[in-house]
């Protein structure tokens, strides 16, 4: 069912995954001359096409998961793949900013929302799943009773 408390995590996890597309991860106060991430001032995730690859699946899958209340197994193992493009990103993203971040020269670097959405997602998309689990063992004790 759509009302179930899951389907409102898997959309706040969508959202969370989605959201990075709108915002940086990181910044600096000016643009700086020959970084590849801050050449605009803000390292996004469209300076990768791998982060946006992964935190664009991670979250239509869980936006997808929403859908799949009738086959629950489904709908976990979509959480489940939805995590761990999330956490593949953030490592991506980390070590991405690690490769490129000598190019800065001591600019100031604020770390801004888009830093801990992937983390945010990854805790609602570990709580959808614990409650799709429940669903999951009440419906099998039913049938045991049946």
């Amino acid at each position: 069912m759509l009302q179930r408390i899951q389907s409102i995590f898997l959309l706040l996890a969508g959202a969370a995954s989605l959201g990075l597309f709108g915002v940086p991860f990181a910044t600096t106060p000016k643009a700086v001359e020959g970084s590849m991430i801050f050449a605009d001032a803000a390292y996004n995730v469209q300076d990768q096409p791998a982060l946006m690859a992964l935190f664009g699946v991670a979250g239509a899958l869980a936006l997808v998961g929403i859908f799949l209340f009738g086959n629950r197994l489904l709908q976990m193992r979509m959480s489940i793949f939805a995590f761990i493009a999330n956490l593949i990103g953030v490592v991506f993203g980390v070590l991405f900013f690690m490769q490129n971040s000598n190019d800065v020269e001591g600019a100031a670097i604020n770390d801004s929302l888009g830093a801990y959405l992937p983390i945010v997602a990854m805790i609602l998309l570990l709580v959808a799943y614990r409650f799709i689990n429940k669903d999951e063992k009440l419906v099998r004790s039913m049938d045991r009773l049946r």
